[in-house]
C-alpha cells in the first residue's frame, strides 16, 4: 500500500481507527496477533558448533587434516602434531571471525523505540514499541525515535532525521498533505515517517501503517539476511591453489604408487614415501602465513585510520575496481557552509573549514574585504546571526552546531566576521518575539528593538518567498525600491547559486513600530527591504579530489551512490572529479527502477553518480556491477546501506557517523570516515597482495625443489631408491628454514609505481605473469642439485643421514639465496637485498637456527642429521646459490619473463 498517496481520512479509515480514542484494548490484542510484535526478526542464528565445523570445509584444511592422520597413522607422531597445530590455528581465527559477524539483526532491534506515546481511550499512554499495531495513534515529539512506519496525519514544524535511513544531511520537513505522484522516493515522502528515525524539532501525530518485517526498516533487514556475501579475491585464489596443490598431490602421490609397485617395494615403504611427498608438495605454512600476513597488513592499516573486521578482505581493497562512495560525510564534510554569498549587488565567496569560525570573505577578484567596514554585508551577518536557533558551540578546542545544519551554517559565516548572535545582544539589541519556520510560510522571522529604540522585523527563509514579499531591495549601500529591474540581480543570484547546488536562504527586514508588536504574524511578514541570499552547501573534503584522482590513476572507478538530489550530487562530483566529463551518466532512483536488471547492467558502465536511491538500488547497483566483473567496495554509514555493504566484495563502513548496523555488516571500518582513507587503504591492500604473490613464489619453489628432489632419486636411482629428504626435514623447510624469511616477504615495501598500475582481475589467478614457469624452472633446477649432491654423497662413501643432511642444507641456502629474488617483480640485481631488515633478521634466524639442527645431539635425534664437515657445507652453500644467481643473470641480459 502507498500510504504516501492516500488523505488523512483515508488512512484512519482504512486501518478502521480513531483519531481521537484511538484503538481499543480488544482490537490492540486481536491485531498483535495478526501481525505479531513489532519487532525485527532474522534468519534463525547458526549455531556455534556448526560455525566451527564450516571452518574445516576449505580444501587446503582438508588436505592438511588427511596429512596429519595418515602421518598419525604411519607413526610419524611429530609431522602429525606439527600439521594439527596449524589446522587448529586458522580453524579458531576464523571461527572467531564468523562469531563477530552475528550481530547485525541486534544492531538492527537496537535503533527501535523501547516505548512509544499512544493514544487509547482518548488519553495518551506509554506503550511498548513492541506492542505498537497497525491504526494506533502516535504521537512524536523532539527527540522521539519513531518507533513503526506511520502515515503523519499532524505535522508542527516537524523536522525529522531520515539520514540513517536515506543518507541525507538534512532533515526532512514534514507535512500531512497526500502526494499524487505513484512512484516517490523514500527521502521524497514527507507525509510519513520511518521507524528507526529521530525527530529533530517539532511535534507530530502519526497512525501506524507498518510494523516489524513490514517496515522499511524491516524491508532492509529482510535484505541484509537475504544478501550473499561474497568470496573475496584473496579467498577464490586460495582456494583455486588449494585445488591445484591437492591434484598435484594426488598425482604425485599415484605416481608413487605405480613406482613402488612397479619396482616391488613394499606398502609400507610406498606409504612412508608418499606421505613424504605429499608434505613436501603441500606448503603446510601457507595458511597461517596468510592469516598472519593479513594480520600485519591489518595492523599496518589502523595505523592509517581503517580498521579491518575480517581479514580477508584486507587484500580485497587492492583488487578492487569501483568504489562506491556515499556523498555525505565520505566525499563531503557532513557540515554545511556558506560557500557564496550575494549581498548589496555584490558576489562574496567565503573560505574556511567545517565549523571552524575562521574565514576570509573574498570579492569577485579574490581580494579579501572586510566584513565589518562593508555595509550591505555587515547587515546581512549581523540580521543571519539574530534571527537564527542555531548556536556554535565551542570544546576542547572544537566546534559544533546545536540546531538546524543551515541554520548552523548562517551562525558559523557570521562568527567568521566577529558576529554573534549574543554579541548582536551586547549592543544593546533585545530579542522580543519569534515565530518559528514551518513548511507552509517556508520562513521564520524574529522582532528584535535594537540599541537606538526602534523595532524591527528580520525574516529569513527561501529567497523567492522573501523576494515576494519585499518591497525594496539592499543595492550597494542603501535600498532601493524593488522594480522588476532592481530585482533581476537578485533573481540571477538565484540561479546562479542553484546552478552551483547551493542551498540558499535569504534575508530581509523591515522596521515596525510599537504599536504593531500585536500584530498577527501574517500581518507583519510582508514589505521586506531584501538584505541579500546566502549559498550554502556540505562541501567536498579538501583532500578528496587528489584522492579521486589517484584512483582515476590506479584503474580504480568512483561512483557517487546518495540519497541526496540529482542536482547536488552531480555539482559535488564534477567538483572532485567523480564526473570527468559530459558523457557520463547521473541516474535517480525513478530513474533506476525504471531499468531492466540487464539494461542496468549497461548503463552502469557509464554512470557516475546515483542520485535519490533507496537501500534497494543500492543492492542493484552492486549486483549489476559485479555481473560486470567488477570488484566492488562500497561505502556506508546508514541502516540503509546494510544489504549492499555485505553484498559486494567488500563493505566499508563510516566509524563515526556510521550506525552499528552498518559498522556489523562491513568488512572495513574507517575511523576517521575518510575517502582518502579508502586510498591509502587500496595502496596497503595492493602491497599486501604483490606479498602474498612473493610468499607463494618463494613457498611453492620449496615445495617443488622438494618433489622434485625426491622423485628424481625415484626414477634415477633404480630399484632400491633412497629418500632424498626425511619428512621431517621436508616439514622444517617448509615451516621454518623457509617459513620464516618468506612471512618477511610479508611485510616488504611496495613495489615501485603501485598506484600506477590497473588493478589486478577478479579472474586473475596467483600464477599470473608467467610466475607458474618461475616457480617450476627454479624448483626443478634447485631440486635437480639437492638429489645431485645427495648422490655424489652416497658415491663418495657418505651414509645415508650424512648424504641426507648434506641435500638439507643444500635446499635450505637455495631457498635463502631465492628469496632475495622472489621478492621483486624485477630481478634480483635491481633491487637491494638490504632494504628488508626483517628478512635479514629471519635469513639470519633461520640459517641459525638450521645449523643448530644438524650440529646438536636434539636434531640427530629428532631429524636424523648429523654434523657436516666445513669444506662440504661451503661447497653446499656455494653450489645452492647457482640457481638463483644463473637464472637471474639470463632474465636480465636477455629480458626473458618466464625465467
Amino acid at each position: 500500500m502507498k500510504w504516501y498517496s492516500v488523505s488523512v481520512d483515508e488512512a484512519i479509515e482504512k486501518l478502521d481507527s480513531n483519531q481521537l480514542s484511538g484503538l481499543p484494548q480488544d482490537v490492540s490484542s486481536a491485531r498483535i496477533e495478526k501481525f505479531g510484535l513489532n519487532e525485527l526478526s532474522g534468519e534463525e542464528k547458526t549455531p556455534w558448533y556448526m560455525l566451527l565445523f564450516n571452518q574445516l570445509k576449505s580444501p587446503l584444511i582438508i588436505i592438511l587434516f588427511i596429512g596429519a592422520l595418515l602421518s598419525l597413522y604411519t607413526g610419524h607422531m611429530i609431522d602429525a602434531i606439527a600439521i594439527a597445530v596449524i589446522v587448529l590455528i586458522n580453524v579458531l581465527i576464523s571461527f572467531v571471525q564468523e562469531i563477530n559477524m552475528q550481530k547485525s539483526m541486534d544492531s538492527l532491534n537496537d535503533m527501535s523505540a523501547p516505548t512509544a506515546l499512544v493514544r487509547s481511550g482518548g488519553e495518551w499512554c506509554k506503550k511498548l514499541a513492541s506492542n505498537i499495531v497497525p491504526g494506533d495513534i502516535v504521537k512524536l515529539d523532539t527527540g522521539s525515535i519513531v518507533p513503526a512506519d506511520m502515515r503523519l496525519i499532524e505535522a508542527t514544524q516537524l523536522q525529522i532525521d531520515e539520514a540513517a535511513l536515506t543518507g541525507e544531511s538534512v532533515p526532512s520537513e514534514k507535512d500531512i498533505a497526500a502526494i499524487a505522484e505513484q512512484e516517490v522516493p523514500l527521502g521524497d515522502q514527507l507525509n510519513m515517517a520511518f521507524m528507526g528515525t529521530v525527530v529533530s524539532t517539532g511535534h507530530g501525530i502519526g497512525i501506524v501503517v507498518g510494523t516489524g518485517m513490514d517496515t522499511q526498516m524491516g524491508q532492509i533487514a529482510t535484505m541484509l539476511y537475504s544478501a550473499e556475501e561474497t568470496k573475496t579475491p584473496m579467498q577464490q585464489r586460495v582456494d583455486a591453489l588449494s585445488r591445484i596443490l591437492i591434484a598435484a598431490a594426488l598425482i604425485i602421490v599415484a605416481a608413487i604408487i605405480g613406482i613402488g609397485i612397479h619396482q616391488g617395494m613394499e606398502w609400507i615403504e610406498i606409504i612412508n614415501t608418499g606421505i613424504s611427498l605429499t608434505v613436501a608438495a603441500i606448503p603446510e605454512g601457507l595458511v597461517t602465513v596468510v592469516t598472519i600476513v593479513l594480520t600485519l597488513g591489518a595492523k599496518r592499516m589502523v595505523v592509517n585510520k581503517a580498521l579491518t573486521r575480517k581479514l580477508a578482505s584486507v587484500e580485497t581493497l587492492g583488487s578492487s575496481t569501483v568504489i562506491c562512495s556515499d556523498k555525505t560525510g565520505t566525499l563531503t564534510q557532513n557540515k554545511m557552509q556558506v560557500l557564496s554569498i550575494y549581498s548589496g549587488g555584490d558576489y562574496f565567496s567565503v573560505t574556511g573549514e567545517g565549523y571552524e569560525p575562521v574565514g576570509k570573505f573574498l570579492d569577485n577578484s579574490d581580494g579579501e574585504v572586510d566584513a565589518q567596514e562593508t555595509r550591505s554585508l555587515l547587515h546581512l551577518l549581523k540580521m543571519s546571526a539574530a534571527c537564527n536557533d542555531a548556536i556554535l558551540v565551542s570544546e576542547n578546542g572544537q566546534h559544533s552546531i546545536q540546531g538546524m545544519p543551515t541554520e548552523g551554517a548562517l551562525a558559523v559565516v557570521a562568527a567568521k566576521a566577529g558576529i554573534t548572535k549574543q554579541s548582536v545582544l551586547d549592543e544593546g539589541s533585545e530579542l522580543l518575539k519569534s515565530f518559528p519556520f514551518d513548511s507552509t510560510r517556508k520562513l521564520m522571522s524574529v522582532i528584535a528593538k535594537a540599541a537606538d529604540g526602534n523595532y524591527y522585523l528580520v525574516a529569513k527563509g527561501a529567497p523567492d518567498v522573501i523576494l515576494k514579499r519585499s518591497v525594496s531591495v539592499f543595492s550597494g549601500d542603501e535600498a532601493q525600491p524593488l522594480t522588476d529591474e532592481s530585482a533581476q540581480p537578485a533573481l540571477d543570484a538565484m540561479h546562479s547559486f542553484s546552478a552551483r547546488a547551493l542551498r540558499t536562504l535569504a534575508v530581509a527586514f523591515k522596521q515596525i513600530d510599537e504599536s504593531d508588536l500585536g500584530k498577527p504574524q501574517e500581518e507583519l511578514e510582508s514589505d521586506f527591504t531584501f538584505l541579500g541570499i546566502h549559498g550554502i552547501m556540505d562541501p567536498p573534503r579538501i583532500e578528496v579530489p587528489v584522492a579521486v584522482d589517484e584512483c582515476h590513476t590506479a584503474g580504480i572507478r568512483t561512483i557517487m551512490i546518495t540519497g541526496d538530489h540529482a542536482g547536488t550530487a552531480e555539482a559535488i562530483a564534477k567538483q572532485i572529479g567523480v564526473k570527468r566529463n559530459e558523457s557520463e551518466n547521473v541516474i535517480t532512483g525513478t530513474e533506476l527502477d525504471a531499468l531492466s536488471d540487464k539494461e542496468l547492467e549497461e548503463r552502469v558502465k557509464n554512470t557516475v553518480v546515483f542520485a535519490r536511491v533507496t537501500p534497494k538500488h543500492k543492492l542493484r547497483i552492486v549486483k549489476a556491477l559485479q555481473s560486470n566483473g567488477e570488484v566492488v567496495a562500497m561505502t556506508g554509514d546508514g541502516v540503509n546501506d546494510a544489504p549492499a555493504l555485505r553484498s559486494a566484495n567488500i563493505g566499508v563502513a563510516m566509524g563515526i557517523t556510521g550506525t552499528d548496523v552498518a559498522k556489523d555488516a562491513a568488512d572495513l571500518i574507517l575511523l576517521d570516515d575518510n575517502f582518502s582513507t579508502i586510498v591509502k587503504a587500496v595502496r596497503e591492500g595492493r602491497r599486501i597482495y604483490d606479498n602474498m604473490r612473493k610468499f607463494i613464489r618463494q613457498a611453492l619453489t620449496a615445495n617443488v625443489s622438494e618433489v622434485s628432489a625426491l622423485l628424481f632419486a625415484f626414477l634415477l636411482m633404480g630399484d632400491d631408491p633412497l629418500l632424498t629428504l626425511a619428512p621431517l626435514m621436508i616439514l622444517w623447510v617448509n615451516l621454518v628454514s623457509d617459513g620464516i624469511p618468506a612471512l618477511a616477504l610479508g611485510v616488504d615495501n611496495e613495489e615501485p609505481g603501485i598506484m600506477q598500475r590497473k588493478p589486478v582481475a577478479g579472474s586473475e589467478g596467483f600464477f599470473a605473469d608467467s610466475l607458474a614457469s618461475k616457480i617450476l624452472l627454479r624448483g626443478l633446477v634447485m631440486g635437480f642439485i639437492t638429489y645431485y649432491l645427495f648422490q655424489v654423497a652416497l658415491d663418495n662413501g657418505a651414509t645415508l643421514a650424512y648424504a641426507q643432511t648434506v641435500a638439507f642444507m643444500t635446499l635450505i641456502f637455495g631457498q635463502i639465496f631465492h628469496i632475495f629474488d622472489a621478492r621483486t617483480f624485477t630481478s634480483l640485481f635491481r633491487r637491494s637485498p638490504f632494504s628488508n631488515k626483517y628478512l635479514l633478521v629471519a635469513v639470519a634466524g633461520s640459517l641459525l637456527l638450521s645449523l643448530g639442527l644438524i650440529y646438536s645431539p636434539l636434531g640427530s635425534l629428532v631429524f636424523g642429521t648429523v654434523p657436516l664437515q666445513f669444506k662440504h657445507l661451503l661447497m653446499v652453500f656455494c653450489i645452492a646459490a647457482l640457481p638463483t644467481f644463473v637464472l637471474s643473470g639470463l632474465k636480465e641480459v636477455f629480458r626473458l619473463k618466464w625465467v
